[in-house]
């Protein structure tokens, strides 16, 4: 069986990935906060553990891995948003506003996770589904002697576990309290202790504890629901790498110590954050967009997932027009090159090799880039599928086939032979810029003319030509 090797975060080395039951080998990522539209930073973890979960398929079976992301549906920004659909006059309680906001954000973050070509985790519990749960793990969690009740509160000691807390993004606790940003209040035992359950209004959602009426503090949330639907041990934990603190750390707190006979997850993948033409992605710098945004503009699922395969997943990812560009133009001659063919039993060694090096998807699409240019087609079709590319559900928008571009390289030759003769090449001209303008790539050799479908390619614009 092929070994996957995988940077652990918590031990900062790369080690051979061993899971708990090979026949069920289980997967945590954190997932979004359903109170808008996902940005295109918040792609990336879905993107890169869609690849490991893909991986993981394909050397331990279909039916042998087991990968649950959360939706987050308890937030003050959801919250927000839906009083003020209730000023504006919106029926319904504002529970109810709430609920259908989160229905709503989930439905986009599906669709628009679907458009890149991420398969739908096994399970993707709402926080909101599991508050029983939570409740369970606070009670238990104070009963050890790691929580304690302060008005209307239930916080973490974090000193109950300070020996410990930490070692996952390398910090002490006593370095976490002299540089945090940490919530100033007169019922913390210590700075660093952080909420389990806090109060709410009897205006917004809330839900019957034996502190009160209230809600659930973030960190919890990932914790219960990963403990139900994966039990106290399971193989990997992902996520972004600005959840390493506090959230991760947090999680491995509450965890073991409500479970201490568990290992929580043994393997930590954090992902890098993304970038826009070399700049951090901000709305002040005019450069923050969603993924919904990009596929409105007309920039293909197929295309968003190419340009983040490019970089290594521990590597700030560049999210460049030009990348995009350059994208669209390979994944159309790929697509050419492919139509028709029936993928090969497997995909390329080299391929799952690359991916089996802690998901080195660069050096997979350098081995794909060779398949291509040696026109093994077969090959290329069913490597490129391991990484989610060339699916059969993504391809529309690079659909050619009914473009007969055939008779348009013919005219254009017959222009060129007659410019030939008179010296006239203006109507050469004219045909060049115009088929330069709807996306053609224009190839002219001795032996003939080629029009090849790039970037950007809108057959519409051949109509008047």
């Amino acid at each position: 069986m092929t070994t996957i090797k995988l940077h652990n975060t918590r031990t900062r080395t790369k080690e051979d990935f061993v899971p708990i039951d090979a026949e069920n080998v289980r997967m945590y990522v954190c997932g979004p906060t359903v109170y808008d539209r996902a940005h295109l930073g918040n792609a990336r973890p879905v993107v890169v553990f869609d690849v490991l979960y893909r991986l993981l398929r394909h050397v331990y079976g279909l039916d042998h891995v087991t990968y649950v992301r959360n939706f987050t549906d308890v937030d003050d920004k959801i919250n927000a948003t839906a009083l003020a659909r209730q000023k504006a006059g919106a029926e319904g309680t504002l529970e109810q506003l709430v609920q259908e906001r989160s229905d709503e954000t989930i439905g986009w973050y599906l669709h628009d996770m679907g458009a890149l070509g991420a398969l739908e985790p096994n399970e993707m519990p709402r926080a909101t589904q599991y508050i029983a749960q939570m409740i369970a793990m606070i009670e238990d969690l104070i009963a050890k002697g790691h929580a304690y009740e302060a008005e209307g509160h239930v916080l973490f000691a974090v000193d109950s576990w300070k020996k410990q807390y930490g070692s996952l993004s390398g910090r002490s606790v006593d370095d976490m309290i002299a540089g945090a940003r940490v919530e100033v209040a007169p019922y913390k035992k210590n700075p660093m202790d952080f909420v389990l359950w806090k109060p709410s209004t009897d205006e917004l959602p809330g839900w019957d504890s034996p502190w009160g009426r209230g809600r659930p503090g973030w960190h919890i949330e990932c914790s219960a629901m990963s403990y139900e639907l994966l039990g106290e041990s399971f193989d990997i934990h992902g996520g972004g790498n600005d959840l390493m603190f506090p959230h991760h750390e947090n999680e491995i707190a509450q965890s073991k110590c409500a479970h201490p006979h568990g290992e929580f997850a043994r393997y930590w993948l954090h992902n890098e954050m993304l970038q826009v033409e070399g700049k951090k992605m901000s709305k002040s710098l005019g450069n923050f967009f969603t993924v919904h945004d990009l596929l409105e503009q007309g920039v293909p699922g197929e295309v968003i997932r190419f340009v983040f395969l490019q970089t290594h997943y521990r590597k700030p990812m560049d999210w460049t027009e030009k990348k995009a560009r350059e994208a669209e133009t390979t994944l159309r001659k790929w697509r050419a090159l492919t139509a028709g063919v029936e993928p090969a039993a497997s995909a390329a060694p080299a391929v799952v090799a690359a991916l089996s090096d802690d998901l080195n998807t660069a050096g997979a699409l350098s081995e794909l880039h060779r398949l291509a240019a040696n026109g093994e087609a077969a090959e290329l079709l069913a490597s490129a599928q391991v990484l989610g590319l060339l699916t059969g559900d993504m391809g529309a928008w690079a659909d050619t086939a009914s473009v007969d571009l055939t008779s348009h390289a013919d005219r254009l030759a017959d222009a060129r032979a007659s410019a030939m003769q008179n010296k006239d090449f203006s109507e050469v001209d004219r045909l060049k810029a115009a088929y330069l303008a709807a996306g053609l790539e224009v190839r002219m050799s001795k032996e003939g003319v080629e029009l090849v479908p790039g970037a950007g390619f809108d057959a519409a614009k051949l109509e008047n030509v």
